[in-house]
């Protein structure tokens, strides 16, 4: 009965040997072939999709996933904390091997990243550092400093500041989210650049607002943005225009410019003022060609979305990936490994070159 037993067993074996090496791999469970990347799903967790940039990086992540055979798993939080929060538990449950994740508020999301962590699941900081937690692996951005720096800069560049031109000239300032980590890095950039010509009286703050905590706008909000304005040109513009509005996103912008528009700004007599903006979406970069808007700041997303992919690519094949910054970006729990991108400065003298002949966006989407 044993020696049957054994035969019996024998064959079987024998017989899964041959199964298993048919479908190329060893009896002992391991592959005959470089690991591919078929089979892994990356949850990616954005904030809104009230903005347009926040649809175009999930679409070009979920592409470029796709390129390199991952199933994805994208969700938009609609910047709502609780509800980005259990978007990510239910991908953490669902079992994701890599989570992508642009938080909606940066320092939300300990707990429900300590839960990723405790499962081996990587964790990709996209665009906003997640602060206070250390289950963050990497982060892909861009040199989000410079980005204030080239804000600031077109404003000094174009009220010719550098070569003494007659002022004093006003301007106002505004800020992003409090609750994006960005928003510091942004501002720490345009208050840096334009600080000496606030010292020297070159450039007067009339609201006397100058502290970051004094200037931010919750949740990127257009609509905040225009009440702060209407407020701003009510208290401290009634009897001079202002010259200059450091704005750092596209739609802060638009807010911004309806206010003015309703103050009597936009005609010969009382043109606007140089306004700034960032992310150079469609709305702001038609209104840069309508002589509204001055400026906005291109980040290439689509390259954001290819360094993310690479990256998670990367740690799932236990490889490390690309950084080029180690020091800078710390989170208060570690400082983060980062791959940084460069933004370009936009106006009306080159949206055409560097925005559509680079296919960013349609010549028929700006009409």
């Amino acid at each position: 009965m044993r020696t049957r037993r054994a035969a019996t067993a024998l064959t079987a074996a024998l017989a899964l040997t041959l199964t298993l090496a048919a479908c190329g791999q060893s009896s002992a469970g391991g592959s005959n072939e470089k690991k591919d990347s078929t089979g892994g799903t990356i949850g990616i967790a954005m904030p809104t999709k009230s903005s347009e940039r926040w649809i175009a990086d999930g679409n070009n992540m979920v592409a470029e996933f796709k390129k390199l055979g991952y199933k994805t798993d994208l969700q938009y939080g609609e910047d709502d904390v609780d509800q980005q929060v259990s978007q990510i538990e239910n991908m953490i449950t669902k079992g994701v091997d890599v989570l992508v994740v642009a938080a909606i508020d940066g320092r939300a999301l300990s707990d429900v990243l300590r839960q990723a962590g405790e499962q081996g699941i990587k964790v990709i900081s996209y665009d906003r550092l997640i602060l206070g937690s250390p289950d963050i692996d990497y982060y892909a951005s861009f040199d989000n400093e410079k980005v204030g720096e080239l804000q600031a800069g077109y404003i000094v560049d174009k009220l010719g500041l550098k070569t003494g031109a007659k002022g004093p000239f006003t301007i106002e300032l505004f800020a992003g989210s409090p609750d994006d980590n960005n928003t510091r890095y942004f501002f720490q950039g345009a208050w840096k650049t334009l600080k000496p010509y606030i010292d020297s009286k070159q450039l007067v703050v009339r609201s006397k607002q100058t502290a970051l905590d004094q200037v931010t706008t919750l949740r990127w909000d257009g609509g905040t943005a225009q009440r702060r304005m209407d407020d701003l040109l009510t208290s401290a513009y009634s009897t001079e225009d202002v010259d200059a509005v450091l704005s750092p996103y596209d739609g802060i912008s638009i807010g911004i410019l309806s206010a003015l528009k309703s103050d009597g700004y936009g005609t010969a007599a009382k043109p606007y003022p140089v306004v700034t903006g960032q992310d150079a979406e469609v709305a702001s970069v038609k209104s840069i060609i309508a002589g509204q808007q001055t400026q906005t700041v291109y980040k290439d997303t689509r390259a954001l979305a290819k360094q993310a992919v690479q990256m998670a690519d990367a740690v799932l094949h236990d490889k490390k990936p690309e950084v080029n910054d180690v020091k800078t970006y710390n989170n208060e729990k570690k400082v983060v490994p980062s791959f940084l991108l460069n933004p370009v400065s936009v106006d009306k003298s080159n949206y055409q070159s560097v925005l559509v002949d680079s296919g960013y966006i349609k010549a028929s989407d700006l009409k």
